[in-house]
Formats: structure tokens, sequence, C-alpha cells
């Protein structure tokens, strides 16, 4: 076989082949960016935890494909507690609504456990963790919490067995990462605010706008070819 006839070959599959658009070359180019981790240190009945989600609610809206955003529960580890094992500072409602928001985040993407978690806000801090509001904001959230694997994670009550263990980690991990106050907000492993009341510790700013800010840095650091 002739050395033309392959390049004759050669230029007849690379006419047929369809052309590498600029949208492919992004898709491509996204397809293994790093995203920036963002740690929310809450208590689901906190009344600063529930203001802080809705700042963030603002956030993701601008930034949810660069980050990947996660809940870390603050309660005092009890061993002498019946049903968790911790003590959660607004009751075992509270404990019932971590263990619902940390089953619904580990079985479902984002977009609907993040969805979930805002249901639960605005029902009202007194009803977050009773089966209702679980069930209703799972089923707002596109979420089949009766027979789907977060509500048997959570269990009817709050009260599942793997519920329950994913909010002792949690709590370990709240404490390992020092995270005192809820809220604390942590992104790419170091503490940028604290919302106590008020917000303080927070050098770049306690806006969506701020920490949106923050997180196209962190991004583009993360990102940035070398």
């Amino acid at each position: 076989m002739s050395l033309l006839f392959l390049l004759g070959l050669i230029s007849i599959a690379m006419a047929l082949a369809p052309p590498l658009t600029v949208q492919d070359q992004f898709l491509t180019a996204i397809s293994d960016d790093v995203k920036v981790p963002v740690v929310l240190g809450v208590m689901s009945r906190c009344p600063d935890a529930i203001l802080c989600e809705s700042v963030f609610n603002r956030v993701l809206q601008r930034v949810s494909d660069k980050i990947d955003i996660s809940l870390s529960f603050i309660a005092k580890p009890n061993a002498s507690e019946p049903l968790y094992g911790v003590t959660c500072m607004h009751g075992q409602d509270e404990c019932a609504g971590n263990v619902q928001e940390l089953c619904a985040a580990k079985y479902h993407p984002t977009s609907e456990w993040w969805s979930f978690v805002q249901c639960q806000n605005f029902q009202g801090r007194d009803n977050i963790g009773t089966p209702e509001t679980a069930l209703n904001c799972a089923n707002a959230a596109g979420i089949d919490w009766e027979n789907g694997k977060a509500g048997q994670c959570a269990g009817k009550d709050g009260r599942g067995t793997e519920g329950i263990q994913l909010l002792q980690q949690s709590v370990k991990d709240s404490i390992a990462a020092e995270i005192q106050k809820s809220c604390t907000i942590i992104i790419n492993g170091r503490q940028v605010c604290i919302r106590d009341g008020i917000w303080y510790n927070c050098e770049g700013g306690h806006s969506s706008a701020d920490f949106i800010r923050q997180i196209n840095e962190e991004y583009d650091r993360l990102n940035r070819a070398d």
C-alpha cells in the first residue's frame, strides 16, 4: 500500500469526522476541574445557621458548578444520651433534623438536598426535624422519602440507625475541624467567617457577593495551569 494512498485515506477520514467545536473544547476543559470544598458548620434549628444557609442559597445560584458544599453538624458527644449518642443544643428534634439533612445529602445531588434544607428552614425552626416537615419537604425537593434510601436512612422520626451514625460522625468531624459556633463557614479548609448573633472573623466580608468572590478566587487558584 503506497504512502500516497494512506495519506488519502487519512484525509478522507478527517474530512468526514465532525469538527471539534468551541463548546466541545470547553466541556473537555471543565470536565477535570477541581471544585472548591465549602463546609457550613451548623445546627439545624439554630437561627444563625438558617440565616447563613439563606445567604449561601444566593451563593449557590451563582457558583454551584464550582463548589462541593456540605454541612457539618455541631453537638456534644454524650454516651449516656439514649437515642443519638450526642446532645443537640436545641433538643432531640434538632438531632432529628440533623439526621434528616445528612441522609438527604448522602443519597441525593446538591440541587435536591439543598432544596430539602431550604424547605425545612422555610417551615420555621420549630418544625425542623418533625416527620411531617421532612416528608413534605422531601416531596417538594423531588425526594422519595417513604420508599427511597434517604428516608430509610433517616427513619420515620429521624432516628434511623444509619442516620444516627452519620450524625455521630459529623459531630466528630466538626470537633476535628475546630468548628464550635453555628454558623461557621469554611472555604477550602480555612475558616473565613462566623455568624453567632453577629458576623465576626470575616476578613473577606460576609455578604453573598463576598463569598462568591472568595470562592471564585479559590477556584481560579485551584485550577490555575502550572
